[in-house]
């Protein structure tokens, strides 16, 4: 990989609706040396996906819980089980299995509180192998980006 690569991949992850012609522009290249660069790193997986970034308010999901999980035991067995129930749930944006006082941190996403109970008491408590549940609500959101600086 690179400068141009890596100038590439940041114009892409700011706006991936570019134009191979608009970023051949920016970048000072032909459209068709700008397409085989992006083929490229997608061939070369730095490049996983095309996506499109919802406004969470727009559909009633702006209630963001930061939930620790802590399971009752550290046995692979435990951990599979958890991760494999863990990513059915929908509700949860994402799953991170962590060092420290718990196991896993989830990031959730729903309506408001009594959805987040709803959630908690039908869905998450009944997951197998969970010891204890902390939770912690967003207030605001100083900083989200998808943007990794090359």
């Amino acid at each position: 990989m690179d400068s141009i690569d890596k100038k590439l991949l940041i114009l892409l992850q700011k706006d991936s609706k570019k134009t191979t012609k608009e970023l051949s522009l920016i970048l000072n290249l032909s459209v068709t040396a700008v397409y085989e660069r992006i083929k490229k790193l997608e061939r070369e997986g730095f490049i996983k996906n095309y996506v499109a970034l919802i406004n969470r308010s727009k559909v009633g999901k702006s209630f963001i819980v930061f939930c620790h999980i802590k399971l009752i035991q550290h046995t692979r067995e435990f951990l599979t089980k958890f991760e494999s129930q863990v990513v059915k749930l929908s509700e949860i944006l994402e799953c991170h299995h962590v060092s420290g006082d718990y196991d896993y941190i989830l990031k959730i996403a729903v309506r408001d509180m009594e959805e987040y109970r709803e959630f908690l008491v039908t869905k998450l408590t009944t997951l197998e192998h969970i010891g204890s549940t902390h939770s912690t609500f967003m207030i605001s959101e100083v900083k989200n980006t998808t943007v990794i600086e090359l």
